[in-house]
């Protein structure tokens, strides 16, 4: 009987039960939802603002990324064609220099032949120069020879009537020696 009786209580109480909208949990729920659908909209612009911003950010950190890459793909190129350069301006180079010592060193071949032709002519100069000089020396050793020994001849040889005489004669012969 008590079941019953603890039925009964609940049905009249169930009988004279408030409805459900004049309930603080129903309008405080319904104070939530305005509260969320009121905050909602305000942080949903923050937050889509500040993705937003983050978006532009990275964006702008993808498109200076893009441009940076592109100058350095631009400076290696100038500087890949540089070296191709420079390598090639040192081939020029080298094969200038090399070609410049194979003249220099025919250069100096022929000049070097050409001074051995000059020193050599000098030299046989020089002998036919001595030659002469040694044989004048002999040619002037033997005329001094040759009239030491025809004094001494003559002196020996040779009587005062006689010298007269050649001496004479060398007077006659010397006008027609002079002219």
């Amino acid at each position: 009987m008590a079941a019953l009786a603890a039925t009964s209580k609940a049905a009249a109480a169930a009988a004279h039960a408030e409805p459900f909208y004049l309930g603080a949990e129903f309008w405080l729920a319904i104070a939530f939802m305005l509260f969320v659908a009121a905050v909602a909209k305000p942080v949903a612009r923050m937050v889509g603002g500040a993705l937003d911003a983050r978006s532009a950010k990275i964006q702008g950190e993808l498109d200076e990324a893009e441009h940076l890459r592109e100058e350095a793909q631009t400076l290696l190129a100038t500087y890949e064609r540089k070296q191709r350069d420079a390598v090639k301006e040192a081939e020029n180079i080298l094969a200038h220099a090399e070609a410049e010592a194979k003249r220099l060193a025919e250069t100096a071949g022929q000049n070097l032949t050409e001074a051995l032709k000059r020193r050599e002519q000098l030299a046989l100069d020089k002998i036919a120069q001595a030659e002469a000089q040694a044989i004048d020396e002999v040619r002037d050793a033997a005329i001094d020879l040759a009239l030491k020994t025809t004094r001494e001849l003559i002196a020996r040889n040779l009587d005062d009537k006689s010298a007269e005489a050649l001496i004479e004669g060398a007077i006659k012969e010397l006008p027609q020696k002079l002219q």
